[in-house]
């Protein structure tokens, strides 16, 4: 029986170039895709998760596996759910943030009304969309930056902030496929013990932090391997 395709969900703030090291790592068909509002990804009126996941342009004949980082794992969920038409036969979500404070939200708000911020070079402007993303190395793809003017700013719509705190215990009901969470032994926005609320299992990977998926590729593909789906690492 043919394996699943490989469907990566980046985190807020990333783009899809930050699944290259998973997509050259796998020996199956693999296809990363920009959040609405990423990349190269047109925005949208209101963010929301269910809005999110509805914007995901994939071929809905194949079967899938969605990997998804932080907020990438949470449209990965609403996906498992059924309700947007695409068929995901397995999950594994990667460092969501599930604890959500009323700070949390304050500051997620106040970055989403922020005017985006432009500079005078390409490279100044990456740093940013780097650090937007949480990301120490920076994102290393062209369409994370765009022209306005004379100057540079991210493309990242950062309306995006605003799309609030998840409903991961009801995404998690509603999947009608296994899930493996996951997140960094050293990730300050998720930890093991949160996911243990959640699931009887989580894996809590040594020595990596939120961005996990591009540290330690491997890794990734390893959860994958957990939910029985992988036809193996090249």
């Amino acid at each position: 029986m043919d394996q699943p395709t490989l469907l990566l969900l980046h985190g807020l703030g990333a783009t899809r170039r930050v699944w290259d090291g998973v997509v050259e790592r796998w020996d199956g068909d693999a296809v990363a895709v920009d959040l609405a509002g990423h990349g190269s990804a047109p925005p949208l009126t209101r963010y929301s998760f269910g809005a999110l996941a509805a914007a995901v342009e994939v071929d809905t004949t194949r079967r899938y596996v969605a990997v998804g980082h932080s907020l990438g794992g949470v449209v990965a969920l609403a996906l498992a759910s059924g309700w947007f038409g695409v068929d995901v036969e397995g999950v594994v979500g990667l460092g969501i943030k599930v604890a959500w404070s009323a700070e949390d939200l304050a500051r997620a708000a106040a970055t989403a009304a922020k005017p985006p911020r432009t500079f005078a070079t390409r490279a100044e402007a990456a740093a940013w969309a780097g650090r937007l993303a949480g990301l120490p190395g920076g994102l290393d793809d062209p369409d994370a930056v765009v022209r306005d003017g004379g100057a540079w700013r991210a493309s990242l719509d950062q309306r995006a902030f605003a799309v609030g705190a998840p409903d991961v215990a009801g995404l998690l009901r509603a999947a009608r496929c296994p899930v493996v969470l996951a997140t960094g032994e050293r990730d300050p926005l998720c930890s093991g013990e949160q996911l243990a609320a959640l699931v009887e299992d989580p894996v809590v990977l040594p020595g990596l932090g939120h961005d996990a998926h591009v540290a330690d590729p491997a890794a990734v593909l390893g959860l994958v391997r957990r939910l029985g789906q992988a036809p193996g690492l090249s």
